[in-house]
């Protein structure tokens, strides 16, 4: 049979679930891991949203439940309220005749959408008969973003950000970037908790950035996979995407943003996203015709998005009172992830742990990304048990009361022990 096929190679596993295999089998009843993605409460255990408790009761016993097919365009009332969750009530992007929203299958779906719709009809940059669009992705970024964009034959190029050095920001580097990208260009930037770093650029400084890529003319695409989670305020976590659409710092080009209520609402297996297309000025022609072309996607690859996830979410975001419990849930998860930010730090520092670690607490959202090298996060693996990603990235979900003295003290170690200093 294999002679059937050609350049047929077996690849490695993904890194993270390769991490999740390596840490399942490990028989350490102290373990730890620091590579998940996922929340998890102070008993390292899954947490289901009271609000998603609630909204799935209201759900099932409501008359008009069922399982019956959705449309191409996903589940109306879901993905009309989640663009209001995005820009807000009052936004005068939401109307049809600017806003183009479906249904994806979460984040990842909606980025997948997004890159054969850009690959398929994006021409807004030089030699677009010749060469197909470059999205400039920030170095480091989620690593499925390349994956994502490279599998649809998308130029994939970075642009600096995160500078090791002082493990902070490089702003002059990003300002550069997109000052030297042909004009046009394609830019993915993480709306608010960035992954891996949990580094965000200021108020003052995402202002910055979108002038830059305005004067340029460069094509924004949005990744808002933590609204809400981040700071545990969804006014705050949208700041950069209501500046660029709301307050106009955007004027000349769509906008696309790829949202995704994993993280959010803990609907981490249901898959529930949505795409906007936002159009800089009203015209219902262009935006019917967008719609139409992105039901095709849809249509070719899913046929129509799943239904119960989008559901729980849109109760939620319909009922006034669920609603209000969803925000405080978004509290409960955010202020636990910040108060083990500052364990950690405060535990590296009593323990005079050499580097800096104000970085731990400057950074924001489920990850941070903590300094360590490959050596010394292979080091916390092999001796301690600590499981994070080979960059230093770890999840900040992962730490909890039990567990944050053993993480600071084996990453003491490794520190003082392994060939690199922070």
């Amino acid at each position: 049979m294999a002679q059937a096929f050609t350049n047929v190679k077996e690849l490695p596993p993904d890194p993270l679930f390769g991490l999740k295999a390596r840490f399942v089998k490990d028989p350490r009843s102290d373990k730890v891991d620091l590579g998940i993605g996922a929340y998890r409460d102070n008993n390292g255990k899954p947490w289901i949203l009271p609000a998603v408790k609630q909204a799935e009761q209201k759900l099932i016993n409501s008359p008009e439940y069922n399982h019956e097919y959705l449309s191409i365009s996903g589940y109306e009332p879901f993905y009309s309220s989640a663009a209001k969750v995005l820009l807000g009530d009052d936004s005068r992007a939401i109307n049809p005749a600017r806003l183009v929203s479906q249904q994806t299958l979460s984040g990842t779906g909606a980025l997948h959408i997004a890159g054969v719709f850009l690959n398929k009809f994006y021409t807004g940059y030089p030699d677009a008969s010749k060469e197909p669009p470059t999205i400039y992705l920030s170095a480091p970024t989620w690593a499925n973003h390349k994956q994502v964009f490279e599998s649809l034959g998308l130029i994939v190029k970075t642009y600096p950000y995160w500078n090791s050095a002082t493990k902070s920001l490089d702003l002059q580097g990003y300002l550069t970037a997109i000052r030297n990208a042909k004009q046009g260009s394609i830019f993915l930037l993480h709306a608010c908790a960035h992954n891996p770093t949990g580094l965000d650029p200021t108020p003052q400084q995402w202002d910055q950035i979108l002038k830059e890529l305005d004067a340029k003319q460069h094509f924004i695409l949005f990744d808002s996979a933590y609204q809400g989670f981040a700071s545990g305020d969804l006014e705050k976590d949208a700041y950069p995407i209501r500046r660029a659409i709301n307050d106009q710092l955007i004027t000349q080009a769509p906008i696309i943003i790829c949202q995704s209520f994993a993280k959010n609402v803990g609907m981490y297996g249901e898959r529930v996203g949505a795409i906007h297309v936002v159009l800089p000025n009203d015209d219902p022609v262009f935006a019917r015709a967008v719609k139409s072309q992105l039901n095709l996607i849809i249509r070719c690859e899913i046929s129509n998005p799943p239904a119960y996830g989008s559901k729980i979410v849109s109760t939620i975001l319909q009922d006034p009172a669920l609603y209000k419990q969803w925000r405080q849930d978004l509290k409960t998860m955010s202020s636990r992830i910040i108060k083990m930010r500052q364990a950690l730090r405060q535990k590296l520092e009593a323990l005079g742990t050499p580097g800096k670690w104000n970085h731990i607490t400057d950074q924001t959202g489920m990850f941070s990304f903590t300094g360590l090298t490959a050596k010394q996060v292979e080091r916390l693996e092999k001796k301690h048990g600590v499981y994070l990603v080979s960059s230093g990235r770890a999840s900040v979900a992962g730490l909890n009361d039990h567990n944050v003295d053993k993480v600071a003290h084996a990453i003491d170690e490794v520190v003082r022990n392994v060939d690199a200093k922070l």
